[in-house]
């Protein structure tokens, strides 16, 4: 077991905990950048990851009451067959290509980008879906389910390639489909879609070898009380202050990524 994993964990967790972003867009760069990871089986390990990590914010937030599992339904009648499809079509390319770690690093970048876009404008997303349905547009109300659908394979496909999308970009889609939505009721209805998805994707890099199974268990062994610790530290750091720098940061990534 390599520590350095463990405090790399330890790291996540503790910004997890801290900001509520997900762990993909920290784990994922930080493999890669600073381990050397193959942007492949980085990816792989992180869903599975995120996966583990996020069960425990599923069954607090089932007690709270603020899971929306109607919607749950929906973004996941689109995302897990997304995500089943793409892992068919990574298989078919073969995990020792060369040309797929490429897709992935630039997917990766692009997804980094649209993160830090969802965290820097998230009210102002939230906004714009008040007034489509303040509006209360028929065509609006009545394809509200299909554009939830459609935003989950969305979703299943850039998880699927990247481990990234599930938690902030997910989030900002919900804010905008459901404004009328308490932020606890968002946070917890994404966190429930993310557990299937990231689930389902991360077994399907499993069958193709793309999880470090030693490396999976070093990162678990720090990020859980990493969150612990970020959690109970997050009511004191201003949300004003941490969601820029954390935005400006993944965005300086993902362009270097896609570059």
């Amino acid at each position: 077991m390599d520590w350095a994993y463990t405090f790399a964990g330890l790291l996540v967790g503790f910004l997890v905990g801290l900001t509520g972003v997900g762990g993909g867009s920290l784990m994922t760069p930080l493999l890669v950048f600073f381990f050397g990871i193959t942007p492949v089986k980085a990816v792989g390990t992180d869903l599975l990851f995120a996966a583990i990590t996020k069960s425990g914010g599923v069954w607090i937030h089932q007690r709270l009451k603020t899971i929306e599992w109607r919607i749950v339904g929906l973004l996941a009648a689109g995302s897990v067959p997304a995500s089943l499809l793409t892992s068919a079509v990574l298989q078919q390319m073969g995990v020792h290509n060369e040309r797929l770690n490429i897709i992935i690093t630039s997917a990766l970048g692009f997804a980094l980008i649209l993160t830090s876009i969802a965290l820097l404008f998230k009210g102002e997303f939230q906004q714009l879906g008040r007034r489509l349905s303040g509006r209360k547009t028929a065509a609006w109300q009545h394809w509200r389910w299909a554009i939830t659908v459609t935003a989950g394979m969305i979703l299943g496909v850039l998880v699927t390639l990247t481990s990234v999308g599930a938690g902030a970009l997910g989030a900002a889609m919900l804010f905008f489909l459901y404004p009328q939505l308490p932020a606890a009721r968002i946070v917890g209805t994404d966190i429930a879609h993310a557990v299937p998805l990231t689930a389902v994707a991360g077994l399907g890099h499993l069958h193709m070898g793309n999880v470090d199974l030693v490396l999976l268990g070093s990162l678990l062994l720090g990020s859980l009380p990493g969150i612990y610790l970020g959690s109970r530290l997050s009511a004191a750091v201003p949300e004003k202050v941490m969601r820029p720098i954390l935005a400006s940061m993944l965005m300086m990534i993902g362009v270097k990524f896609v570059w």
